[in-house]
């Protein structure tokens, strides 16, 4: 990372502007107006999210919002209502409320003296979220948005559910969400009336993770801020960007061929993650994209930006399973149209335990599978953060379990770009079951990389919206489509696709125990082959890495980060335990420490259905020398064949003193899941 103290524009930083609501509640903000801007008004930059811009953001912002600054746009980074310093309770992720406040936020921008009336919104994550979704409410002052690891689709393509499954992410993000909520406002901020916030949060925020799961279907609730409902109302030009080992890869393709706007996207190596940090490598300046943005489309520049290329990807090339990865090796790609008429279908045939070209099976084979629950204990999580080590590991490890189809050891090498696909016909002995499918690259002495994966909740095979539970033995065509992926398969490696029937903790079970059967003469695998492009080679090269100081921030206690695999031989309990403890660290700027330990645990009881279980605690501290605010969360979700179960438990305290206690027990029907 190049640190850069010096820009075209002075920056003059204001850390807390309250902006007022129409009902009376203030937001905080900190802006960075480049400086004159009060005589001569520039465009503006909104991050609107609720990870607290006194603590947790702090350092990225301050990294990347005087940059932006530096070079001609004042930036403004709120408090979503309820979080950090802004007054109210946050009751959920993207309700209307948020979304109102947003538009509100982007009108108090535009009036401001150093305003010039012309706003963009950038974020990842939830404020790449929200600012599709405010852009479909179309504020006219907003000029374009840069949305970073978001989706179009809350249903399809969030921590939630994928393919119908549930994920095991919903509980951790819930988990998570439930530390952040029972945080205070910064006193030295509020003043007195911080307390009388903090217990209006306490008693307002509720059990996420209950909201969540009595929604197991695509309903009303995820359709809200859902962009896809309607791709038309987005208007504004939109840059998208996000990393094949982040969650939200897919959403990019859809909204390249539905939104009816100018749009670029930008799809790495990364985990959920800036560009310009960029884990796994290679980082990319990726703040110097920005400003090219920005200035073509807010403030007019002929700077090339309109004649880039709609889609460039990172293509990976092949390489040994590993939970972290410094550098992907790979190059970058380009799509000048998606879809794009350039990449054809490559299909194999399902055969005795082989992928074929050619020619297909002649005589019917049922092959089964009743997979152990050991299976997904190595998948690595849905959505990669790079730390911990949170990536598949050797396939070897989980197709023991499954039932695999390889190819022969290719004669040449293979590249593909979009989503693979497996078309299978089976039959199942239980009303509810799921399946996982996986790609994986196989090197020449067995070891096995993943490549890339899908599930989908056979309930949901004709709908989201409306599952149907399977008739038991019936043969069903099912169409199970794999994430997007950009990969190259090396000549004399093997391809291979693995099937099994449980994939935790990755995905939570079915109800019990299902073995699945499929016809292999009638199924087929189908790959998206994109041969190399010369025209690749002459692809603009991107510059490095570029980046503001940042805060001061120094560290009081180590941070420790692992997985960890536990198999007690003689419980005959298995686990997946998860630390992230991001020790304690001081911010020089307004002395405040800050610091949270987070551990997840995930088991099951030999194969028993009924025996799953997961477990999140979080410690989360915030002090100051005469301050000190300690909360404890623990979140508990089991399940047996009818019902989800969840226990929650809330403990706040300041100093030694507990401030406030809740405590949750909460019954959920499972809904075809």
């Amino acid at each position: 990372m190049k640190v850069l103290d010096s820009f075209p524009f002075t920056v003059r930083a204001i850390e807390t502007e309250w902006i007022p609501m129409p009902d009376g509640c203030q937001l905080a903000a900190r802006l960075w107006l480049p400086e004159g801007a009060e005589r001569d008004p520039v465009p503006a930059v909104l991050d609107y999210n609720p990870y607290r811009r006194r603590d947790h953001t702090r350092r990225g912002d301050s990294q990347m919002m005087p940059y932006l600054a530096g070079h001609g746009y004042a930036c403004v980074r709120v408090d979503i209502r309820g979080s950090g310093d802004s007054d109210g309770v946050l009751e959920d992720e993207y309700l209307e409320l948020e979304q109102d406040d947003g538009v509100a936020i982007i009108r108090w921008i535009a009036e401001q003296s150093w305003c010039n009336g012309s706003v963009a919104m950038i974020g990842i994550s939830w404020s790449g979220f929200n600012g599709l979704q405010i852009a479909a409410r179309r504020p006219p002052e907003l000029k374009t948005v840069i949305s970073l690891c978001s989706t179009d689709d809350r249903y399809t393509d969030d921590v939630h559910y994928m393919g119908g499954c549930l994920l095991g992410d919903n509980l951790s993000w819930a988990s998570m969400m439930f530390g952040f909520n029972s945080l205070p406002p910064d006193p030295a901020i509020v003043g007195e009336r911080w307390r009388d916030m903090w217990q209006q949060r306490l008693d307002g925020s509720g059990l996420w993770l209950e909201k969540w799961l009595r929604h197991q279907r695509r309903d009303g609730h995820w359709k809200h801020g859902s962009i896809c409902e309607d791709y038309s109302a987005v208007q504004v030009p939109v840059l998208l960007a996000s990393g094949w080992a982040d969650g939200y890869s897919n959403a990019i393709f859809r909204m390249l061929e539905h939104l009816a706007v100018p749009r670029k996207a930008l799809i790495g190596p990364w985990s959920h993650i800036y560009p310009q940090y960029g884990t796994p490598g290679p980082a990319i300046g990726f703040l110097q994209e920005v400003v090219r943005w920005l200035d073509h489309w807010i403030k007019g520049k002929a700077n090339g930006v309109d004649e880039d290329p709609p889609l460039r990807v990172w293509m990976q090339h092949s390489v040994s399973p590993h939970p972290t990865y410094e550098h992907r090796p790979g190059r970058w790609v380009a799509e000048n149209e998606w879809p794009s008429n350039y990449i054809k279908p490559c299909t194999f045939h399902l055969g005795h335990h082989s992928l074929l070209h050619d020619p297909q099976p002649e005589h019917e084979e049922t092959l089964s599978i009743e997979s152990p629950l050991s299976v997904g204990m190595f998948a690595g999580k849905w959505c990669s953060y790079a730390a911990p080590p949170d990536l598949p590991h050797d396939q070897r490890e989980e197709d023991g379990g499954a039932l695999i189809f390889e190819t022969e050891p290719l004669e040449e090498a293979l590249e593909i770009l979009g989503p693979p696909v497996a078309e299978l016909e089976l039959s199942a002995n239980k009303p509810v079951a799921m399946i996982a499918a996986r790609l994986s690259d196989v090197a020449p002495d067995g070891e096995a990389t993943r490549v890339t994966y899908g599930l989908l909740n056979l309930t949901h095979r004709e709908s989201h919206e409306d599952p149907q539970p399977l008739e038991p033995h019936k043969r069903y065509r099912v169409r199970v489509q794999l994430n997007d992926v950009a990969q190259r398969f090396d000549k004399g490696h093997r391809i291979r696709l693995s099937l099994s029937t449980s994939y935790f903790p990755l995905a939570w079970p079915s109800p019990s125990k299902v073995c699945l059967s499929i016809d292999t003469h009638l199924s087929q695998f189908v790959l998206p082959e994109r041969p190399p492009r010369e025209s690749d080679k002459t692809l603009r090269e991107f510059g490095l890495p570029e980046a503001a100081p940042g805060t001061p921030l120094t560290a009081l206690e180590p941070v420790d980060q692992r997985w960890t695999v536990i198999r007690d031989l003689g419980s005959d309990v298995s686990m997946l335990k998860v630390v992230i403890n991001d020790g304690l660290a001081r911010f020089e700027e307004h002395g405040m420490e800050a610091g949270s330990a987070i551990v997840e645990r995930y088991s099951y009881y030999r194969g028993m259905y009924a025996s799953f279980r997961g477990e999140v605690t979080a410690t989360w501290r915030l002090q100051r020398k005469d301050w000190s605010i300690r909360t404890e969360t623990r979140t508990v979700l089991t399940s047996d064949v009818q019902n989800f179960y969840i226990h929650a438990t809330l403990d706040a305290y300041e100093g030694d003193r507990r401030f406030a206690a809740r405590d949750w027990n909460v019954t959920i029907a499972r809904d075809h899941v």
